[in-house]
């Protein structure tokens, strides 16, 4: 990829990246929740799901998907219904993710983590149709696919993370300051009202 076309992806998807959506939302929640460092479980399975959407969208698959959306109505509210039920646990401050006042031991599975992610980032339509709208202008199609896509996916996987790590870093600055004046009821509340909110954009969507 040149630098001039290297210019103008790098920004473009970041700004994508960084605006506010489910995955962005889901990671402030979890950094609010369970901390930055146990998040990175479910940031690890939306990336995988990010970079198989991608992937598929460049290699034109993404575009048969969309004309059948029927193929993501079981992910959809599968997915959407599960995170609002955890949405409203954590509200009511029950769960393994809702906060308490001995919340240093407090654990939530990985397995339960990284498919949180990866269904939240595969099941929006809006993602596939965002990618296969913006990443086919940016591969040559006189060059070997498989080099372009490997770089692409990775930057975009590159800011994908920072951007996670952003909101999740966000999420656990709040939760530290409400702890701190001993608002536990009030953090499950916002966390489980974000989560829920979430839930319904996936389901709704």
């Amino acid at each position: 990829m040149s630098w001039a076309l290297l210019s103008v992806f790098v920004p473009t998807f970041f700004f994508v990246s960084v605006t506010p959506g489910m995955c962005m939302t889901l990671a402030m929640t979890l950094g609010m929740s369970i901390g930055v460092k146990r998040a990175l479980w479910m940031m690890l399975g939306e990336l995988t799901g990010v970079g198989l959407v991608a992937t598929l969208s460049a290699v034109g698959v993404a575009a048969l998907l969309l004309n059948y959306p029927d193929v993501f109505t079981l992910f959809k509210y599968a997915g959407g219904l599960y995170l609002l039920y955890l949405g409203i646990q954590m509200w009511l401050s029950r769960g393994r993710m809702a906060l308490r006042e001995e919340n240093s031991n407090q654990r939530v599975g990985r397995t339960q983590l990284i498919s949180q992610g990866f269904i939240t980032a595969i099941a929006n339509p809006k993602g596939w149709a965002f990618f296969v709208a913006l990443l086919p202008p940016f591969i040559d199609a006189t060059k070997p696919l498989a080099a372009q896509l490997t770089s692409l996916i990775a930057i975009i996987l590159t800011l994908e993370f920072g951007c996670l790590l952003i909101y999740a870093s966000g999420g656990r600055t709040l939760r530290t300051l409400l702890m701190q004046s001993g608002n536990v009821r009030i953090m499950n509340r916002i966390a489980g009202t974000l989560m829920a909110g979430v839930g319904l954009w996936l389901a709704l969507g």
